[in-house]
């Protein structure tokens, strides 16, 4: 695992992982995690594919939902593709 237990990554990390989705305002009070986007870009620097989803809650408010899907293959030749350009290790 890449992250630490302690962090409030690896609990973002693992409520993900075990299939969970979580809004922003859900990452807040479960974790306190103030900024969403941030740690959700950790998770994907560190090789996984958190899709973020919008839609409208009940309210009518736009909400974005971000779970950890299975990359599509055009991600993962894009990846292959910037390694092999030496862009990223």
């Amino acid at each position: 695992m890449r992250f630490n237990p302690k962090t409030k990554t690896y609990k973002l990390f693992s409520a993900l992982n075990s299939g969970e989705t979580v809004t922003a305002s859900q990452a807040e009070k479960r974790f306190g995690i103030k900024n969403i986007s941030a740690v959700v870009s950790r998770i994907r620097h560190s090789g996984f594919a958190v899709y973020a989803n919008s839609r409208k809650a009940g309210n009518g408010v736009k909400v974005t939902e971000y779970a950890i899907g299975k990359p599509s293959r055009k991600i993962v030749a894009a990846g292959y593709l910037a390694m092999s350009l030496g862009l990223v290790d």
